[in-house]
């Protein structure tokens, strides 16, 4: 599967549902999933509630579709980056800045994907759980080849640190987005070479 140009891009009609789903992760980021109706959706694409049904059963499916699709976008990106790349301090550093690049161009899918685990269906959760998996087994590996003496654990545990450091960007807007893109990878690349 190749990387998609934006996170939400699936199906036949990609460019309105996409267009539905930016909406729907705007307004769960700011008022949470059980604080967001189908005609509050509706309005912010201008059409009326249950119009949606047209594109989605239901708002449940809505936030699978969306934690599903950042997952895919995230696994698929990164193993694009090292497979671009014999180097592993180069493949480290592509997955520091793709992953940078996420969170500062799509701060909303930051937020959602944290908050909203708990509220996917089962099946759901499962499949994200386990992109979410293969996309941490990505950073494991490449950072036990970029920083000699790094175990397993050690790797796992660093990987799981630098993506809260760079999925703290929705919180952090004090630096505009290109200073903060460079900071943000200079503080994951600094703190990952620490690792060992």
């Amino acid at each position: 599967m190749s990387t998609s140009p934006t996170p939400l891009v699936t199906g036949e009609k990609a460019t309105r549902r996409e267009e539905i789903l930016s909406a729907a992760a705007e307004l769960f980021a700011r008022h949470g999933f059980h604080g967001v109706g189908i005609d509050d959706i509706g309005a912010a694409v201008g059409i009326s509630g249950p119009a949606l049904y047209r594109h989605f059963r239901s708002k449940d499916a809505m936030l699978g579709e969306m934690l599903n699709s950042i997952s895919h976008y995230l696994l698929d990106g990164g193993t694009a980056r090292v497979d671009a790349t014999a180097d592993p301090q180069q493949a480290l550093a592509q997955l520091v800045e793709f992953h940078v690049d996420f969170a500062l161009t799509h701060p909303s899918l930051i937020t959602v994907q944290e908050r909203n685990l708990a509220n996917l269906t089962d099946a759901d959760r499962k499949q994200v759980r386990a992109l979410q998996r293969r996309y941490v087994e990505i950073w494991v590996k490449v950072i036990r080849d970029a920083v000699p003496g790094v175990g397993e654990r050690q790797a796992r545990s660093a990987a799981h640190a630098v993506f809260g450091l760079i999925n703290s960007t929705p919180y952090n807007r004090h630096l505009d987005d290109d200073e903060l893109a460079v900071l943000l990878r200079r503080l994951a690349l600094g703190a990952l070479q620490s690792a060992a």
